[in-house]
């Protein structure tokens, strides 16, 4: 018998990084199987498109009173969820990151008279990074017992979240997903069949600290040196500048191109030969996962949940190792048979375990678990 279809909220930060990707990308599918979605944030996250049908945002205004220091967001996210429950009559909000969705829920639910159930999936610093902190790690506890069920995207992140708040209650791992009938292998000849064998590398992330881009570009660097390659930088982000520096002091600006954000990611992997990731932590990988879809093999820092992503369809490397992490690309990159390989094993493990379609459902029970309760 088919279920009705729901009311859902969808809170996430628009900024570009695997939680509000994914949170996107769920609202679309959502609203796609017919349900009534209404996402909530900051500003219009990246992906969002326009026009579709069944889906619609709400933006949070926050007020820059003069007094604060810091405007106070996780109150004005609490109000505006609020409102959008009593006007709306959302069933439920599924509230991605931790820190503050889970807080400003819990407010919003108290300021409701309790009628507001919530949903909090961890994506990974809102636990291993901000959630440590000594200053939101008791709040961030509270918000995670309070959740009427919390998710996490990899088994690291599950076990590290109960390692880290000793959590009693249960956590679902629902990992990240994909589309991979849009992430797929592009037309294009890769390396092997191109003239002069230049090597097309990627990187994709927010720019941020934890992501040590600059570590990326010292890679490539070596790589450089040996074969013929350009990479390309997609995204944007504070270490932008300094990564686009140490290019230019290694003599690699002119192979080095910042592509800023880009929103349909697939147009760029599809045609690339090998993506790059160098991350001091890393909860799953979204950006690796999207590349294993296009057949894109993968070098990353052995980090967090990168194992359980890439299984054995890439290379792992130490963390803050470039060196390794070059040679662990040219050995891939000047090998075609073992390229192809992988190539073929990163595609399909991606439509075995990660695509959407099989991806998805498994929320849609968390949702159903929590509204029989």
């Amino acid at each position: 018998m088919a279920q009705p279809p729901l009311k859902l909220g969808i809170v996430c930060y628009p900024t570009v990084g695997g939680s509000g990707v994914i949170a996107t990308e769920m609202a679309l599918h959502a609203a796609a199987l017919g349900h009534d979605v209404h996402l909530i944030s900051y500003g219009r996250p990246l992906r969002l498109r326009r026009g579709v049908q069944g889906l619609r945002y709400h933006a949070v205004d926050v007020s820059g009173y003069p007094l604060f220091r810091f405007p106070p967001y996780d109150l004005a996210l609490a109000t505006r969820m609020l409102e959008v429950q009593e006007s709306e009559g959302i069933d439920l909000f599924h509230v991605h990151y931790a820190i503050p969705h889970a807080v400003s829920a819990y407010l919003a639910r108290a300021m409701g008279g309790g009628r507001l159930r919530f949903v909090t999936t961890l994506h990974g610093t809102d636990i291993t990074v901000v959630g440590a902190d000594r200053a939101y790690m008791r709040p961030t506890r509270f918000a995670l017992e309070q959740s009427d069920a919390i998710t996490a995207v990899s088994r690291f992140l599950a076990d590290e979240t109960v390692l880290l708040f000793g959590t009693k209650k249960p956590i679902a791992v629902v990992p990240n997903f994909v589309d991979t009938q849009r992430y797929r292998p592009g037309q294009g000849a890769r390396w092997a069949a191109r003239p002069g064998n230049e090597r097309v590398l990627v990187h994709a992330s927010n720019f941020r600290p934890v992501k040590r881009v600059a570590d990326v570009v010292r890679a490539f660097a070596a790589i450089a040196r040996r074969i013929p390659a350009v990479l390309k930088l997609a995204g944007d982000g504070p270490d932008r500048e300094h990564a686009l520096a140490v290019a230019l002091d290694l003599g690699v600006a002119d192979r080095v191109e910042h592509l800023g954000n880009v929103e349909a990611m697939e147009s760029v992997l599809g045609d690339a030969d090998l993506f790059l990731l160098a991350s001091e932590t890393e909860s799953f990988g979204l950006a690796l996962l999207e590349a294993m879809a296009c057949g894109v093999p993968c070098v990353s820092t052995d980090v967090g949940g990168v194992r359980e992503v890439l299984g054995e369809t890439g290379g792992l490397v130490p963390f803050a190792d470039p060196q390794a992490m070059a040679d662990a690309a040219v050995a891939i990159l000047t090998d075609p048979d073992r390229y192809a390989r992988l190539a073929k094993g990163a595609r399909e493990r991606a439509v075995e375990l990660f695509d959407e379609a099989k991806v998805v459902p498994r929320y849609f029970e968390v949702y159903r678990q929590v509204l029989e309760r």
